[in-house]
């Protein structure tokens, strides 16, 4: 059993290494900015479901105000990018604000249990986006030499060094001792608990993974727009984007958000395009098949159709 779960751990691995390496060429051999642009909102979507993926799908923690660290990394790595800080600096230390607010209300937030802590945690992606919406009410938008000097090259392998960057942290979360200890608190935090394990602190742990990677998210997607609201990345669905497509591919997974944010977001674009009146309806109705049909994701989906063909 060792061996062979070595031997799919090993084919992951070459199948990421490949997948990678044919992204990093795509941009010198498909022209059309179309087909990049769809492949960046894969690269950003990959990003902040890995995120999101961390605190729910590993610690067990439902945070329904993922978007207040996502547009807290925006906020903060937009305004220092257009003072003239370089962009990766702008945003380490938008996702270094994001993380220490994360911290901040951690410990409080951490004694709310269940349904209890994912409504907070609303409420404070709520606030944020308030506050931030009333202070900076006007258009954010580049200077004309950052709008003539744009290039969607630099963003797009920027994302996919962002999303190499979050799928390995998650897959090294996963085999560490810290992401079985989260993993304990998921499935039972009294139990573990009563074991030995650090609750609060794991779970604190976990939270500062995930709001960093959200907070470099966000500031990508600020790197990433010529001009839009400063609320807008605080908005909610930025949230519940994340939880679909974690949903989708299998929570709790390494490769399940990748898998569900490909899904997601083609499946986003294509019904748009196609349907304009209906799309969002349709989308509805897909998912909540998705999560009847297939309540472990695609990732359950996939290893049930391999048990089948093994034992034929």
């Amino acid at each position: 059993m060792r061996r062979l779960a070595t031997r799919r751990h090993i084919g992951l691995a070459a199948a990421l290494l490949l997948a990678v390496g044919a992204l990093a060429l795509l941009p010198l051999v498909v022209r059309r900015d179309d087909f990049l642009n769809f492949v960046f909102l894969a690269l950003l979507s990959i990003t902040l479901a890995e995120s999101w993926n961390i605190v729910a799908g590993y610690a067990g923690q439902v945070n329904l105000g993922h978007a207040a660290f996502f547009g807290l990394g925006a906020l903060v790595a937009r305004t220092l990018w257009i003072q003239g800080t370089p962009i990766v600096a702008a945003m380490a230390a938008g996702a270094a604000v994001a993380t220490a607010f994360a911290l901040l209300i951690g410990v409080a937030a951490f004694r709310l249990r269940g349904a209890y802590f994912a409504i907070g945690t609303l409420a404070l992606g709520e606030i944020l986006r308030t506050t931030v919406g009333n202070i900076l009410p006007e258009i954010s938008s580049l200077p004309t030499a950052s709008i003539a000097a744009y290039r969607l090259s630099q963003r797009y392998y920027l994302a996919l060094t962002l999303a190499v960057v979050s799928v390995t942290a998650v897959a090294v979360l996963a085999a560490s001792r810290l992401g079985l200890g989260m993993r304990a608190i998921r499935e039972d935090e009294e139990a573990a608990e009563a074991s030995g394990v650090g609750a609060l602190w794991l779970k604190v742990i976990a939270l500062a993974l995930s709001t960093g990677l959200a907070g470099l998210a966000g500031g990508l997607f600020a790197y990433y727009h010529i001009s839009y609201y400063p609320s807008h990345p605080f908005g909610p669905h930025w949230t519940f984007d994340a939880l679909l497509m974690t949903f989708i591919g299998g929570v709790g997974t390494v490769h399940g958000p990748i898998l569900g944010a490909v899904l997601y977001v083609f499946l986003k674009e294509y019904l748009a395009v196609r349907w304009v009146d209906f799309h969002l309806l349709i989308f509805g109705a897909l998912f909540i098949l998705i999560v009847l049909l297939l309540p472990g994701g695609l990732v359950q989906a996939a290893e049930r159709v391999r048990r089948l063909l093994a034992r034929r």
